[in-house]
């Protein structure tokens, strides 16, 4: 009977050939599951071509963005305001700004106490821990509310 003995990493390792078929998956979204049959060497240049391209779509990205920030800026001052917009319209820039703002809202109304409870309810705390602002308007953006002058009248 001959002796088997376990084969080392190295055994069980292909050499590498650049002209060898493998199949592979193709992720491709939500579309159904495709496999794929190439030589590693086209494999290896679809990557390559790949990382290059992402690299490109990152650079060009960012120097779309710097045309943004420069648009914007020029704009309300330019005296070539539809040449900026056809620059931003085929750049697919939108040509929006960021506005801090802020707003006094002066607000009244009725609470309904229970009698029966607790007879020192704090109006103020009940007010402050229920009163918020929201807004009706996707553009706008409450970053910070503060409930002032609570007083019962």
């Amino acid at each position: 009977m001959e002796e088997t003995t376990a084969g080392t990493v190295n055994d069980l390792l292909t050499p590498y050939q650049p002209d060898m078929l493998v199949t592979y998956k193709k992720i491709s979204g939500y579309s159904d599951t495709e496999f794929l049959t190439d030589k590693v060497r086209n494999i290896e240049w679809e990557l390559h071509n790949s990382r290059t391209n992402s690299k490109i779509a990152s650079v060009l990205t960012n120097k779309i963005a710097s045309v943004k920030d420069i648009i914007v800026e020029a704009y309300s001052d330019s005296d070539d305001q539809e040449t900026l917009r056809s620059i931003a319209e085929a750049l697919e820039i939108e040509l929006t700004r960021d506005v801090e703002w802020s707003a006094t809202i002066e607000v009244s109304g009725t609470i309904q106490l229970d009698l029966l409870a607790d007879s020192d309810t704090d109006i103020e705390s009940e007010i402050y821990d229920n009163l918020y602002v929201d807004s009706q308007n996707g553009n706008i953006e409450i970053v910070d509310t503060e409930v002032c002058n609570v007083r019962e009248n």
